[in-house]
């Protein structure tokens, strides 16, 4: 199965990813914990696109692939905003965010944490992100 969503870069669109992905991963067969867990891993890559590489640019879009393959599900999103390589990402000190109480800059570590497998590469000026999870893992 494969199926795509193209996501005007406004925050209020997050809603509709939500709804987009619900539907998609309840026929998959996997728990409801999981679903969630991948709706707030993909959520949360497309609104730091929104917020930080589009600028909350309406006219601007990201396009979201999502494919069921070999036992994996891969959720491919892409855009030709700024770059931003999630595998170069340092995530903060834990630590450090509770003792500044601050509030975000753990998304990214809930990201890697619930998937098995993050790719990313540019090519033709087009921003790739592939989050993959094996149907089987937890």
């Amino acid at each position: 199965m494969e199926h795509e969503l193209n996501l005007p870069c406004e925050k209020r669109r997050l809603g509709d990813l939500r709804v987009f992905l619900t539907r998609i991963l309840s026929s998959v067969g996997l728990s409801e914990v999981i679903q969630n867990q991948l709706i707030l891993a993909v959520e949360e890559v497309c609104a730091n696109l929104i917020i930080h590489s589009h600028g909350c640019n309406p006219q601007d879009q990201i396009l979201l692939k999502v494919a069921t393959y070999n036992g994996k599900i891969i959720f491919e999103i892409v855009d030709s905003g700024q770059a931003f390589n999630i595998l170069e990402y340092q995530a903060p000190e834990l630590s450090e965010v509770i003792k500044e109480k601050r509030k975000g800059g753990l998304g990214i570590l809930l990201v890697r944490k619930i998937m098995d497998k993050i790719e990313f590469e540019t090519k033709n000026s087009q921003n790739i992100c592939r989050l993959v999870k094996k149907l089987n893992s937890k």
